[in-house]
């Protein structure tokens, strides 16, 4: 495993990549507020199984920077699928597996909905997982208006200092409620919290809760992504959706399966929580093998050679 930089798009990214560069493109990203290392269990054996790995961190976190001081601080949905594309651009990898959840999860939606032709295979934990902006405003039911209590606290200046003053706190505090389960130690936190000494996350964080809600404006630079995205675009690639039984933020997604018009799978990892890379390393490998075997059953894999 090696920690590498490239610039791509408005950023330096760093990433840690594993396995032979010839081997088949796998792209994993992580999610709020977690990094690369909730990929610690999975790029061993996905680079035994013939993968190069890569896990970026993402903007506002770990040793990612912007290129410019002036680029907008967005985390919104948009720039974390531009980022990605760029990753790939300028890592000139033409077409990749895509794996992640939460943010993570979303740009590579983003980018298998409006960028089919450079996905072979998609694992996307909690499914669909693009923002439907234009509807952000409709109550939900109360339970799960409950476990959006820390995007809401993001919405103010109270929640703003409160993360700058105490981000371990606050990320602590969702990891055992979205993971009740997971019995990580303060070492195993200790290792990704680093992340968020960022000098951007904050900026990025708050960002992103505020943008989702239609409260602040997004960067100029990716409207049109957002733009196409206002339509709900569908996923025509080759996925495996994964939920976490004892997810204490999302209560499931089953019903998503409308999003996805190419071969679809929907898998519950058993009392497994949010994070669910790092709770069951071995069962998301499995889902990344299963997916592009998924893949290659449509003929679609075989299209392409290992080392694109």
């Amino acid at each position: 495993m090696e920690l590498r930089y490239v610039d791509a798009g408005v950023l330096r990214v760093a990433f840690l990549e594993q396995g032979p560069t010839s081997g088949w493109p796998c792209i994993l990203c992580h999610g709020f507020p977690y990094d690369v290392h909730a990929y610690a269990g999975v790029m061993a054996p996905l680079a035994d199984a013939g993968a190069r790995v890569i896990v970026p961190y993402l903007r506002g976190f770990g040793p990612t920077r912007f290129l410019s001081p002036h680029t907008p601080r967005s985390g919104e949905q948009a720039a974390l699928a531009a980022d990605l594309l760029a990753l790939m651009d300028a890592l000139q990898i033409s077409s990749a597996v895509l794996a992640g959840y939460d943010w993570g999860g979303r740009a590579a939606c983003i980018v298998s909905a409006l960028w089919p032709q450079r996905v072979q295979a998609l694992v996307s934990g909690n499914a669909y997982n693009i923002q439907d902006i234009a509807r952000s405003g409709e109550p939900q039911p109360a339970q799960v208006e409950a476990a959006l209590w820390y995007q809401y606290y993001f919405h103010a200046e109270r929640g703003r200092r409160g993360l700058a003053g105490d981000r371990r706190g606050i990320a602590r505090l969702l990891w055992r409620m979205w993971s009740p389960g997971w019995a990580f130690d303060d070492a195993t936190f200790e290792r990704t919290a680093a992340a968020f000494d960022n000098p951007d996350f904050v900026e990025v964080v708050i960002h992103s809760y505020r943008h989702r809600f239609a409260l602040v404006p997004g960067d100029p630079a990716v409207a049109h992504i957002e733009k196409q995205l206002t339509l709900q675009p569908p996923i025509p690639v080759p996925t495996i959706a994964i939920d976490g039984s004892a997810d204490g933020v999302n209560s499931g997604t089953r019903h998503h399966a409308g999003h996805f018009t190419g071969p679809y799978r929907h898998r519950v990892f058993a009392g497994a929580g949010h994070n669910l890379p790092q709770e069951r390393p071995q069962d998301w490998v499995q889902a990344v093998l299963d997916a592009r075997a998924l893949a290659a059953g449509q003929g679609g894999w075989a299209a392409v050679s290992p080392a694109s």
